[in-house]
């Protein structure tokens, strides 16, 4: 039926204003536009053969998701671009060559200083990347200029990098599809092997480039050390494409990584990365110099190289530099800066003692080489260790609790060098069980009495016990707060049983028979036995327990190959030296 038709009669019945007896094309009634209200319907979409089925509403929920999939891909993508374009920009600035810093004339003492009139003479010519800065000029000259505050024992100021702002200015790398290399110290494997690499290098490829391995024991097997590092790089679960022993130093293994870049890098940016004062700008100048026989974009770049120095914190902006034919750029990135490791504790003066300059050489202890007091040696005759405090340094003091054997003696035996004895398995005090110290030959190692040795620290530390160096520098020097107490059993006695490294500094290695000390107890063998001992370090310095480092010659008779599966085979990246 058919809607009837309103009159003008009718209408004035129903409405409360009067209407005029006029024509009613004289009239316009105005209504405001309706608004939009969507409201979710509890009723069903119909009902019958019309009502949609399953299927029908399988599908709506999946477009939904895909379409708020698409809108999410599209703000992520916004993301990126726009951190990527932020880095462009930062590289687009006038920075110093050898450092990165900004260039800048208002702040003398500020990393980037350059004077007014070189700047502007620089400016003139379009020569502003071939400034280096104030602070690099003394670098380069060998003065040691902490930068990034909270590092080298200073608090900060106006004109220092924190560590936080060094660290995001390579968030951006998880954004890239680049091709990173990631450089790790040798001395310091575990407190430079930056724990959460993966949130600066996302899902990239990774060549990993073991640095200083010169300054390993002489007659060192590399074999052993390969199967070492990749053993212990499995368990890190990273994107890891090869492993390579260098030194930049002798250039060993440089071309491996060189050949290894050219191959992976399929038109991707190179980043070199890692933690900070691992070497990067050194090897740096290696691999230019390795590249420059057949690359001429490589051997121009060597004149403009990063500074090379053993402050922490040298490198304070990413430093892109021209050193392929194909146009990609090689990256020297900021070095992360981590809390954990002695140079983050000590004065910058200090810093040069935690750098070795030479080979390594194992100290054990007790050892027949050392001269001891007449006091401590008849300890180490009579009950080996245990009572004793090791101090290595002024940063790292060992207090031994415990050492014990259980030893199977063919008769009874009383030895002028221990006064107790035993018949069968039982577990007895024997000066066998040795200490040996690999780090900085600077760092000198002392022993007293455990129950003097607060007051020796105390009244030696700054003066005998070094770094800190100086009594001026101990008044403000927090201490070895950090106290860690390990039990470590053996089963084996001929090899060391593991090694207690030190962020930073170096480690040393538990060796249950020391064989050469002279000092063993004839008619017993020992088969098992066990060492309880505290390490002090400075508070925030980490330790670590791992197994062994095959280094020197006997290393290669006691090392142990782990038997491999094929799967294993396939995942396991192969090492290069």
């Amino acid at each position: 039926m058919a809607p009837k038709l309103l009159s003008l009669s009718s209408l004035s019945s129903i409405c409360s204003f009067p209407i005029p007896n006029s024509s009613p094309t004289n009239y316009k009634f105005h209504t405001p536009k309706p608004t939009l209200i969507l409201c979710k319907s509890t009723e069903p979409d119909g009902c019958g053969a019309a009502a949609p089925t399953r299927g029908d509403i399988y599908l709506q929920r999946q477009q939904s998701v895909a379409a708020s999939s698409s809108v999410l891909a599209t703000t992520k993508k916004k993301k990126k671009k726009k951190d990527k374009m932020m880095f462009q920009a930062s590289n687009l600035a006038p920075c110093c060559y050898g450092c990165g810093a900004p260039l800048h004339t208002s702040q003398v003492d500020a990393p980037g200083f350059v004077d007014q009139e070189t700047y502007d003479l620089k400016k003139k010519h379009h020569q502003l990347g071939k400034i280096l800065c104030g602070r690099c000029r003394l670098l380069s000259h060998g003065h040691m200029i902490t930068a990034v505050g909270g590092n080298g024992g200073y608090s900060g100021g106006n004109q220092f990098v924190s560590a936080e702002e060094l660290r995001e200015k390579l968030s951006h790398l998880r954004n890239e599809k680049a091709l990173i290399v990631k450089l790790v110290d040798i001395v310091d494997f575990n407190g430079s092997f930056l724990a959460r690499v993966r949130d600066l290098s996302g899902g990239n490829p990774i060549i990993l480039v073991i640095t200083k391995v010169d300054l390993l024991p002489k007659e060192t097997d590399l074999n052993c050390i390969g199967d070492w590092v990749v053993e212990a790089t499995m368990k890190k679960k990273l994107n890891v494409l090869s492993v390579h022993l260098t030194s930049s130093k002798s250039l060993v293994g440089i071309a491996g990584v060189v050949s290894e870049i050219q191959k992976e890098k399929k038109g991707r940016d190179v980043y070199i990365l890692g933690s900070a004062n691992v070497g990067k700008s050194a090897f740096i100048t290696a691999l230019l110099n390795t590249m420059s026989y057949k690359d001429p974009v490589a051997a121009s770049a060597r004149k403009y190289k990063p500074i090379q120095s053993a402050v922490p914190g040298t490198t304070l902006g990413p430093i892109a530099i021209d050193a392929f034919l194909g146009g990609e750029k090689l990256y020297d990135t900021p070095g992360v800066h981590l809390h954990h490791r002695q140079a983050a504790v000590i004065h910058a003066e200090d810093l040069p003692v935690l750098a070795p300059q030479s080979r390594l050489r194992g100290r054990a202890f007790p050892s027949s080489g050392l001269n001891l007091s007449s006091e401590i040696a008849d300890r180490v005759r009579s009950s080996g260790l245990s009572g004793l405090s090791i101090f290595w340094g002024g940063l790292v003091r060992i207090d031994v609790l415990k050492v014990s054997h259980k030893n199977v003696v063919a008769f009874a035996y009383i030895s002028s060098l221990n006064q107790s004895f035993s018949i069968g398995g039982h577990f007895q005090v024997l000066p066998e069980t040795c200490l040996t110290f690999y780090g900085p030959k600077a760092l000198q190692i002392h022993i007293v009495p455990t129950e003097e040795a607060d007051e020796f620290y105390q009244k030696e530390v700054g003066v005998l016990l070094t770094p800190p160096n100086g009594k001026d520098k101990a008044e403000d020097w927090m201490g070895l707060e950090t106290k860690r107490q390990l039990q470590i059993k053996y089963e084996d006695i001929e090899k060391p049983t593991c090694d207690v490294a030190i962020s930073g500094l170096g480690w040393f290695s538990v060796v249950p028979v020391n064989k050469s000390a002279g000092i063993s107890n004839p008619g017993s063998e020992v088969t098992a036995g066990e060492l309880t001992f505290v390490v002090h370090v400075p508070k925030p310095v980490e330790i670590f327990v791992r197994p062994p480092m095959p280094v020197g010659k006997a290393a290669g008779q006691w090392y142990d190959y782990r038997e491999l599966t094929e799967e294993e085979l396939e995942v396991r990246p192969k090492w290069f030296f």
